[in-house]
Parts: C-alpha cells; sequence; structure tokens
C-alpha cells in the first residue's frame, strides 16, 4: 500500500530540509482521485467565510476551465487585491484529456483547503494535476527552487544497476532535452528498449511558460537527486510545481512516445551525454512529423553513421524527381521540418483522382485547393499553388517555414508537403465546414451558429492569435486575419490558415515597416494600410473586426444604401454610443443569448479597433477578458475608420 504524507510540519528526519522533499513508495498504482502529496505553506491563515476565501473560490470556478481549454493544460490567475490578493497556477500533464484536467483541477481545489485547513498556502499534487494558490506572488518568476515530490518503486530492477542506471539516465535526458527544446507545450515522452522483451518509459514536463533553458535547468536539477533515492530501482518521479520527471518499465502514459531510443551496449554503463532528437525515419510519411527518433551520441555514433550511409544508399535508389525551385531557410532546423513533411505526388494524384474537379473545394488568389484522401482514410486539404504565381512561391516559404513549426488546436496543421516535378503542393487537415464567411455571412447557414458556437470561436481565434504572438516560441504576425481564413472542424472548433503573408519578428521587436501593403482592406489597421506599419497590435484590430462580425452577422464594408449609412465599425460604434447595441445584434441567434456576453464582446471587439495601437490590449489580455466575469473592460474610444454620420439641419 502506498503511504503519503498528509500533515505539515512532520517531515522526517533524513529528509533534506532545505529543498522540503517528500518521499513516498509505490507498491500499486494510486486510484485517479487520491492525491500523490501536498505540502501547506508557514506564510499566514485566512478565517472562513473571508475575502480570501471567496478570491479562492474565485478561481476554483475560472482555472479550471482555463487550464483544460489552454493546448497545454495550463493556467494562471490573480484575483483580489492586497491583503487579500490570491495567486494560482493550475498544470495538467500533458497526455491528459480536457475532461480530466478541467475536473483535477477543481478537485485540488477543494481538496488543498481540507488538507491545509485556512491555510494561504498550499500545493497539492495528482497523477493529472498540480495546483498551488498562495498570498506570495510565486508567478513573476519561473524559478522552481521550491518544495519536491519523491516517490519511488520499492522493486528493483531485474538488470545490474550500474547498466540500468544508465539506460535510464540516457532515457531522461533525452526526454528532457525534447520537453525544453522541441515542444512548445513543454511536454516529452520517450521510450527505449531494454533487453530482448523489456522497455523503459520516461516522462518529463515544465509550464509552458518556461524559456527552454529554464525549462531545462529545472529539469536538471531535480534529475540530480537520481543517484540519492533511485539507483537500481525500476522506476520513479520527481515532481515540483513548474517542472517533474518520471521513469518506469510499463507504459504509464497515454498515446505513442514522442521519443524512441535504442538499446545502449552493455559495454558502455557511465551515464550517457544528452541527446538531440532527430526526425524520425523508416516510418510512415504520414507519421515522420509526430514521432522523433532519438540517439545518444556517445552510445551509438556508429549507428548513427549507419543510418546516414542508409539514408544515402536509398536516396540512390529512388527514382529522381524534378523538384521545384524554391529555396529553403538557412536555419538547419527548419529544413529538418520541412523534409520531415515530404509526400510524394503520386500520392496525392492517388487521394484527389488526380486533381478532379468534382473535388475542388475553392480557388484562390495562389490556386486551387482540393479535397482528398489519403490511404489511411484521413481526410486532406490539398492546396495547389499556381505554378505561373510568383506569389505562391512566397507564400510556400512562409508557410513551411512557420506552419511547420506551429503546433496549437486553434492553427490549422500542415500534414505534409509536395515538390515534386513542377508541383507546389501544401497538405492540410481537412475541415469539413469550409470557411467562417461561408455560414458567417450565409443568409440560410447562419443559423447554424448559436450563441455557444459564436462564442467559442471567438474564444478559438484569440488563443490561435495569442499562441503566436506571445506563447509559441516564434512571435509571428499574421497580417491576413479575417473570416475566409479562419476554418471550422466537424465540431465548429475555429483554426486559422493562410500563413501567406505572416512575418516573424525577434523577441524584442515590436514592428515593422513595409513598401508593400498586402491583405484584406476592411481587416486592416489603419497604421498598416497608411503607412506599412505593421505589429502584433495590427492583428489584434483585425480580430477586433472578427468579434463584430461575429457577432452582428454583417460583414465590415464601406458600401453603402438607403438603410446603412456607415461601416460596420461606424454602425456598431454609433449603437454602441446609443446604447441600441441590441438593435444590430444577428437575429438568426435565438433570444435565449446570454445578452450580457454578446456586449461584453462587442465591447472588446471595439477595443481592439481603437486608432491607437497602443490602445489596443495584448491577446493574453483579450483571452482573460472573454473567460472571466470579474474583470473590469475600459471604455473604448471611438474606432479607427470610424465614419460619422452628417445631419443635416
Amino acid at each position: 500500500m502506498a503511504s503519503h504524507h498528509r500533515g505539515r510540519g512532520h517531515l522526517p528526519s533524513y529528509l533534506v530540509p532545505a529543498a522540503a522533499l517528500l518521499l513516498a513508495f509505490i507498491l500499486t498504482p494510486l486510484s485517479a482521485g487520491d492525491p500523490l502529496g501536498h505540502f501547506c505553506g508557514n506564510s499566514a491563515n485566512f478565517t472562513a467565510n473571508s475575502t480570501y476565501q471567496a478570491n479562492i473560490r474565485l478561481l476554483n470556478a475560472t482555472l479550471p476551465k482555463n487550464a483544460s481549454s489552454s493546448p497545454n493544460l495550463f493556467a494562471t490567475g490573480t484575483v483580489g487585491t492586497v491583503p487579500d490578493i490570491v495567486y494560482a497556477l493550475a498544470l495538467c500533464r500533458g497526455d491528459t484529456s480536457a475532461a480530466n484536467c478541467s475536473e483535477c483541477i477543481g478537485t485540488a481545489f477543494q481538496d488543498a483547503q481540507q488538507l491545509c485547513p485556512y491555510n494561504k498556502d498550499a500545493t497539492i499534487y495528482y497523477e493529472p494535476c498540480a495546483v498551488r494558490f498562495s498570498n506570495q506572488n510565486f508567478l513573476s518568476s519561473t524559478d522552481d527552487g521550491g518544495s519536491a515530490l519523491i516517490i519511488m518503486s520499492s522493486q528493483n530492477a531485474s538488470a545490474p544497476a550500474k547498466v540500468f542506471d544508465a539506460a535510464v539516465s540516457a532515457l531522461i535526458n533525452a526526454t528532457v532535452d525534447y520537453a525544453a527544446t522541441n515542444s512548445s507545450s513543454r511536454f516529452g515522452t520517450g521510450e527505449m528498449a531494454f533487453g530482448s522483451f523489456d522497455k523503459i518509459y520516461g516522462l518529463a514536463q515544465c509550464t509552458p511558460d518556461m524559456a527552454p533553458a529554464d525549462c531545462r535547468a529545472c529539469l536538471q536539477g531535480i534529475i540530480a537527486m537520481m543517484p540519492n533515492y533511485f539507483s537500481g530501482k525500476s522506476g520513479g518521479r520527481v515532481i515540483r510545481l513548474r517542472c517533474s520527471f518520471r521513469y518506469e518499465q510499463y507504459p504509464f502514459f497515454n498515446g505513442p512516445s514522442l521519443l524512441q531510443l535504442p538499446e545502449p551496449s552493455p559495454s558502455l554503463a557511465p551515464a550517457p551525454a544528452n541527446v538531440t532528437p532527430l526526425p524520425a525515419r523508416g516510418e510512415s510519411k504520414r507519421n515522420g512529423a509526430a514521432r522523433i527518433l532519438a540517439i545518444t551520441q556517445s552510445i551509438v555514433a556508429a549507428i548513427l553513421a549507419s543510418v546516414v550511409v542508409c539514408l544515402c544508399l536509398q536516396r540512390k535508389k529512388s527514382k529522381p524527381v524534378q523538384k521545384a525551385s524554391v529555396s529553403y531557410p538557412n536555419n538547419p532546423e527548419d529544413t529538418q521540418s520541412i523534409d520531415s513533411l515530404m509526400l510524394d505526388l503520386s500520392t496525392l494524384r492517388a487521394a484527389t483522382d488526380n486533381f478532379d474537379e468534382s473535388n475542388k473545394l475553392g480557388e484562390g488568389g495562389f490556386g486551387v485547393v482540393y479535397k482528398g484522401i489519403l490511404p489511411s482514410d484521413e481526410q486532406i486539404a490539398v492546396k495547389r499553388l499556381s505554378q505561373s504565381s510568383r506569389q505562391g512561391i512566397e507564400e510556400l516559404k512562409n508557410e513551411l517555414v512557420l506552419v511547420a513549426k506551429l503546433q496549437h488546436k486553434n492553427l490549422m496543421r500542415l500534414i505534409g508537403v509536395c515538390l515534386e516535378e513542377n508541383e507546389k503542393l501544401l497538405v492540410y487537415e481537412y475541415m469539413p465546414n469550409k470557411s467562417l464567411d461561408t455560414i458567417l455571412f450565409h443568409p440560410e447557414r447562419s443559423s447554424q451558429l448559436d450563441w455557444g458556437k459564436r462564442f467559442r470561436i471567438v474564444n478559438g481565434i484569440a488563443r490561435g492569435l495569442q499562441y503566436l504572438h506571445e506563447d509559441s516560441q516564434l512571435k509571428i504576425i499574421h497580417r491576413d486575419l479575417k473570416a475566409s481564413n479562419v476554418l471550422l472542424d466537424s465540431e465548429f472548433i475555429p483554426k486559422i490558415s493562410d500563413f501567406g503573408l505572416a512575418r516573424l519578428f525577434d523577441s524584442d521587436q515590436s514592428q515593422d515597416v513595409t513598401n508593400r501593403v498586402a491583405g484584406t482592406y476592411g481587416y486592416m489597421a489603419p497604421e498598416y494600410a497608411m503607412r506599412g506599419t505593421y505589429s502584433i497590435k495590427s492583428d489584434v484590430f483585425s480580430f477586433g473586426v472578427l468579434i463584430l462580425e461575429i457577432v452582428t452577422g454583417r460583414r465590415n464594408t464601406v458600401a453603402f444604401d438607403s438603410e446603412k449609412s456607415a461601416d460596420l465599425l461606424s454602425l456598431v460604434w454609433e449603437h454602441w454610443t446609443k446604447g441600441t447595441i441590441v438593435e444590430i445584434m444577428d437575429l438568426s441567434m435565438t433570444s435565449h443569448s446570454p445578452g450580457d456576453q454578446m456586449l461584453k464582446c462587442i465591447q472588446i471587439g471595439l477595443l481592439c479597433v481603437q486608432e491607437d495601437p497602443t490602445d489596443r490590449p495584448l491577446m493574453s489580455v483579450v483571452t482573460v477578458m472573454l473567460s472571466s466575469d470579474t474583470v473590469s473592460l475600459e471604455a473604448p474610444s471611438r474606432p479607427a475608420f470610424c465614419i460619422q454620420k452628417r445631419v443635416i439641419l
């Protein structure tokens, strides 16, 4: 039976007081509802029904939803003012479902208050999640030097400890390297062959807000504890709030391993050096981007050389094809990412019935999009770029470099690329509900978008933009966000698409200027349309236009008729100032739609389309405003391009 430390101030004497380590011996798997362990702070206590407790309840009401709806299953929150301010952090394991994540965090808030009664600072760990709330601002830094929970198996590995420890070290180091540098979610899993029939499985994770170097430092800090506790043990883990790792001799995580390591040589027992993940070869091309082969230099240098020789021979044996003339980026990592996505032209011809007209989904300035079905029965959308379009080449290079690196549930997923003969083909996941504009502005189909769907679409677009601007390792300005570039899957989950005009910024870069303004009028920010200046706030403007279109069901155009004498922004502003905004809500939505939520979206939209870019909110602020019922919104100023009605007396 597993044993756990439940109280505070009663740690065994053999534990290191400075790190406040908690040690448990695990004989059988814990049930999903049992905490792995908890820590109670020493800062202060609160009283029942106090403002501090009310603030904890507010966080309990919002954080489970915010974390479970985040692509990285991570959220932070702050509620109240000193002395009743509460800071909180919630992180779910990267292989946990959204539903289990939300349930776990909600349970954690309740259990933490029971296990640390009236304590202002509590941390609690479960198998699927970890939660901390405190009156101390621990969110201001990602330095995780706090309490650590150590869990080990009581069973020893059957192999000699020296050999087994070396294998575990190689696996954990590889998984740590993947989590820190090759994953925007800071999550990695791996497996290593060990013996004829055995394997070792590993997992490492950091909070997604940590920089790669900070994540690696945090994980290396807890890995350093391994020799003291885990030597020869068949399984073990160390958990801190912001980073954790685990290894076992059985698969304990959901989904396939993101890393695969070959069996180490028995003659090389010392702990190997860190490894660098390389794109997996020998799997199907469709799965090539999802699975990684990690090779430890100090163990398998000879194997790596053999793989290179085999690849070269394989390339010589393959049928030569004429490649499109496209310049790859100079970054070797970009080239590796693109190479792993390459698909055969014959496969795409078969999938689309040789680009038959009946499979045509749409046509744009850069080419035609076809529906296709891969041999695996996966539905795809194939963008066939025009052979004569120079803009198509630039779009292709942008999408190859940018989209291949981006992984977010609200961004279109690039499945593959084909550059054979004279073809330039980009293969995406298929979106059965097509683009937002085909439903939103359709006189009959718009009724499919009730308010619940529209609000989820607004939230999804906001989170996708926040990822591009603030959360991804790259800082990307889309520059052409509009309703036709938001695609909807079977569940009406929005996916931002078309990165042909996107631009990559350095981390410290705030704006840039171009002599060639490209995009769509009606969605362009004024500073971009007039002066060519673009920034993340240009995308925020476009997002604001989208919100107003989604709520009203009207396109933003400058066309005038006898009933409307203003563009959409001016029309919304006119009704907003008069207090008659309900009059221009989309009539296709039912009367049971929450008016206060719709009004909040209108106000957020107006805040996003203000003329001065500095007045527009960051997308991270927008997502907070959308998800919180307690955040006060500022009064918006007159939108850019607002055309006032002329009154003739």
